[in-house]
């Protein structure tokens, strides 16, 4: 029995939102592997020359995936001081990419940005001048927060155990005293010190580095 009909109906009702949220749920689910057209296709119930109604290629597909995660991230308000727009974003872009791992290496690599992710880049620039940065400040402050926000991201994904603090953690700790105490002295007194005092957790180390960088920026920003 043909399945003509279904397929006609599942088209009729696909849009690029639709399109876009199944891609970006797939990348999610495989670990960080953008799906393939043909299989984009089959989780949607249509042929993959329906998907090219809503976008001509590949890279115009990548576009709106990363647009989408654009959307998620909390903005600065206006009116808003820009250290705490500057945490709020930072914080939001970190939680964006604990969901979406894959976009790390995608946010700053499109040529063809999509509409949230201009008006993303315009509310931060926005939230520093209007609080004394200098067009250069403002523009060397988004570099080093991204440098930072998108790096701890990607060190926080790749580690060997829950960020969040955990058994995990404590036994990794345990591990390195068991054969670092006496080789590598600095190395077991972090671990003893630091990383198996109770209630730490890996993930705590974001907000500490953050404010460095901000207590930087305002030191810095009146020389730029």
């Amino acid at each position: 029995m043909s399945d003509e009909p279904a397929t006609q109906s599942a088209r009729g009702t696909l849009s690029r939102e639709k399109v876009l949220l199944a891609a970006v749920a797939m990348a999610d689910a495989a670990g960080g592997a953008v799906p393939s057209t043909r299989k984009l296709a089959e989780r949607l119930g249509v042929r993959a020359m329906a998907l090219y109604h809503h976008f001509k290629n590949k890279d115009e597909l990548l576009d709106g995936m990363v647009d989408l995660v654009f959307a998620e991230v909390e903005l600065p308000e206006p009116g808003q001081d820009w250290r705490e727009g500057m945490r709020l974003r930072a914080g939001s872009m970190r939680a964006a990419l604990n969901r979406h791992p894959w976009a790390v290496g995608l946010m700053d690599s499109r040529l063809d940005a999509g509409t949230a992710t201009l008006r993303h880049h315009d509310a931060v620039l926005g939230c520093l001048r209007r609080d004394g940065f200098s067009v250069a400040g403002a523009a060397h402050s988004i570099s080093l927060l991204d440098s930072y926000v998108y790096g701890f991201a990607i060190q926080e994904a790749a580690l060997p155990f829950d960020s969040a603090g955990g058994d995990d953690m404590e036994e990794l700790a345990a591990g390195i005293m068991a054969r670092a105490a006496e080789a590598f002295p600095y190395l077991a007194e972090i671990a003893v010190e630091h990383a198996m005092k109770p209630g730490y957790a890996y993930g705590d180390e974001f907000a500490i580095g953050l404010d460095l960088i901000l207590d930087g920026m305002e030191r810095r920003r009146e020389q730029w």
